[in-house]
């Protein structure tokens, strides 16, 4: 599916022929609905010879409640087909570490609870994805003038999620004006789902510059901190 307005004319033709984000560090303010700071995020990506390398990670405080997690995810250079993702977790007193290894071999992903839990497989596709791989991927996609399809991703257990191209929007972040695609996405796992809202800037490596994230207490911000 291409994305109307994204290739229009000779000034955009650089942005649509776009690579894949380079080495970069990307940093969040976590905020409340009123705007209120609740913490900070940060999205980090590196290229190690033949795999990208991707970590997010999270700190925020809710009254009586903190959250720390750090998720990281080893992809192929060659399409972003996910290797391994390491999910590190404490929200209040729940914590936990999990692995999650991708044998495209044998079309299976091998999840892993450490530190004495269990281990189990799942069936695979050839080039599976991560959750936070396929950010990048999508990325990527976006880059080139598309919006990838329907897909299994993998954060854990596997999960449905569905991309709607929403159009232009001019976004306020602190002083600046940016214009940024609008992307409403629908996750569905076996116990849950959400949908939320990303935005991406128009600039090459078409940065994720704003997250709508609902919960029940509000819409929380997840802004990008230039």
């Amino acid at each position: 599916m291409r994305l109307r307005a994204l290739c229009l004319g000779a000034a955009l033709a650089a942005l649509c022929a776009a690579q894949a984000p380079g080495d970069e560090t990307l940093s969040y303010a976590i905020n409340w609905p009123s705007g209120l700071s609740l913490g900070e995020a940060r999205l980090e990506a590196k290229r190690a010879g033949q795999r990208w390398q991707f970590e997010f990670s999270l700190e925020a405080a809710l009254p009586g409640f903190a959250v720390r997690d750090r998720y990281q995810s080893i992809a192929a250079a060659d399409g972003l087909c996910a290797l391994e993702l390491d999910k590190q977790f404490a929200h209040g007193q729940r914590k936990g570490h999990e692995r999650t290894a991708f044998d495209s071999g044998r079309a299976v992903a091998t999840r892993e609870t450490l530190g004495g839990g269990g281990k189990s497989e799942m069936p695979a596709p050839a080039c599976p994805r991560d959750a936070l791989g396929f950010l990048y991927y999508l990325r990527r996609e976006l880059g080139q003038g598309r919006l990838p399809p329907a897909q299994t991703i993998f954060f854990g257990a596997p999960y449905q999620i569905r991309l709607e191209y929403g159009g232009t929007e001019t976004l306020r972040l602190g002083e600046a004006r940016v214009e940024a695609d609008r992307l409403t996405v629908a996750v569905k796992g076996p116990a849950s789902a959400i949908t939320f809202e990303l935005f991406f800037a128009r600039d090459a490596a078409r940065t994720l510059v704003l997250a709508r994230l609902p919960f029940p207490m509000g819409v929380f911000l997840m802004e990008q901190v230039r």
